[in-house]
């Protein structure tokens, strides 16, 4: 019997999250890294960014940006990418205080990136190594997301090519109509990721993802 009351709370929430909760009511936390290098088993975090959203609209007041001082060098692929520099991270945070912020502003919401499954192993290896266990939020990733609607309606379908569309966010963000400045970095993607799970957040309760434990499940990292 305690073994049914345990699981049933863990269904009914995940690291403050209400998995019945409708989608369209829950909090989430947009979020994007940059790395020092391509290698995501390898290379660290050299800047992390993320926006709140409630339900559908983006809390533009509501953001987290750190430039993080690396673990490990910065490789010239990257920076060519981000533009980050080694002088700009020299006296920066390291990331063991970076990640105490961040759980916190991630607190009680459903994070969401694209590609995100990157951005997490990453996150996890780095809170391994300081001994903090897992990423605890439950995660949703906006490609995950496009490919389930892709396959299950009939309009969008007629739409996208599966076997010719790039799935880079700035194919997305040009997919959907959504600005995209020549500078980016890791706050600005999740704004772009942010605008990208509006338009799915949309198209979702018609096709019967009403509830977090929907979304959870057809958009797993």
């Amino acid at each position: 019997m305690n073994n049914l009351i345990g699981l049933f709370k863990r269904e009914a929430s995940a690291a403050g999250v209400d998995m019945a909760a409708p989608i369209e009511a829950v909090n989430y936390v947009v979020m994007d890294t940059e790395l020092t290098g391509l290698d995501v088993k390898k290379d660290s975090i050299v800047s992390v960014g993320a926006v709140r959203m409630q339900g559908g609209r983006i809390l533009l007041g509501e953001t987290f940006y750190e430039m993080v001082s690396p673990e490990t060098e910065l490789r010239s692929a990257s920076i060519v990418v981000h533009g980050i520099t080694p002088s700009d991270v020299a006296d920066k945070r390291n990331i063991g205080s970076v990640i105490e912020d961040l759980l916190k502003f991630c607190s009680g919401a459903v994070v969401v990136g694209h590609f995100l499954s990157l951005d997490l192993a990453v996150l996890h290896r780095e809170m391994k190594r300081l001994d903090r266990g897992k990423f605890p939020q439950p995660a949703a990733d906006t490609l995950r997301v496009h490919e389930w609607i892709r396959d299950n309606s009939r309009s969008f379908g007629s739409q996208h090519n599966a076997s010719d569309e790039n799935k880079d966010l700035f194919s997305f963000a040009k997919k959907y109509h959504i600005p995209v400045s020549a500078a980016h970095n890791a706050l600005m993607d999740a704004y772009i990721t942010a605008q990208l799970f509006q338009r799915f957040l949309n198209s979702l309760p018609g096709l019967g993802v009403r509830t977090v434990k929907d979304l959870l499940r057809i958009a797993k990292p």
